[in-house]
């Protein structure tokens, strides 16, 4: 519920203006959201509608909130605080898996597109590796995002994203069905996870074209893929 109420207040804090929200509302899972019409809004719909960054909501005088949809110049706003704001934000928590300037001890693997990739001999390419699984919320949360990562990189050859997934190939594939990840995915990926000691997910670590470690980070932060990012141009 902590967690809960955390990412609610965040959002919340981008996704509204200073005078119509203010963080210190309780909001939960219980809480009645309504929009102008109404009609109610279950949790999981309006906090996916609030993760879009098009939408934000406001407390009503019965205690109750009302679900609204921001205008473009809100949206372009909210978006312009949040990209300052995370700016601002620590480095996000690092993996005790890897150590930065470590030699990265890879593999030869194979991803269920039938890409194979040599890991044991990194060379002119960054690698950003996602260790996943299908029933890890935080994980599934990141997808879209990182998605767009891998379409800012389409044209380079030298960034590779390779996602080690603890699940089995047929399941992931009737996953992909239903959220497309475009990183190479790899099945059956728990010998590497315990190879590396990987223990919490999602785990992100990026090798750089010397083979070495560079940048690793466990959990879902605000400013995760800001760090991934940043980190893959560092070593461009």
């Amino acid at each position: 519920m902590k967690k809960f109420l955390m990412m609610i207040a965040f959002f919340i804090a981008f996704n509204s203006t200073a005078q119509q929200v203010k963080t210190s509302i309780k909001l939960d899972k219980q809480s009645i959201v309504k929009d102008a019409d109404g009609t109610v809004y279950t949790a999981e719909i309006w906090n996916k509608l609030l993760e879009s960054g098009q939408y934000s909501i406001k407390p009503d005088n019965g205690g109750e909130f009302i679900l609204f949809r921001l205008t473009p110049e809100q949206i372009k706003s909210a978006a312009e605080r949040k990209k300052a704001m995370i700016l601002t934000m620590a480095k996000p928590r690092v993996s005790d898996a890897f150590k930065e300037g470590e030699k990265f001890r890879g593999d030869r693997i194979k991803a269920i597109n039938g890409n194979k990739f040599d890991l044991k001999t990194i060379t002119d390419k960054v690698y950003v590796i996602n260790f996943w699984f299908i029933n890890c919320p935080p994980c599934k949360k990141e997808i879209p995002e990182l998605n767009e990562l891998v379409k800012k990189y389409k044209d380079n050859p030298n960034v590779v994203f390779i996602a080690i997934a603890l699940d089995q190939e047929f399941e992931l594939k009737n996953f992909q069905k239903i959220m497309p990840f475009d990183y190479n995915i790899v099945a059956d990926g728990r010998y590497f996870s315990d190879k590396h000691g990987v223990k919490s997910y999602p785990t992100h670590v990026i090798i750089g074209k010397d083979g070495l470690i560079k940048f690793s980070t466990v959990g879902l932060a605000p400013n995760t893929l800001h760090w991934i990012e940043k980190t893959i141009q560092e070593q461009l």
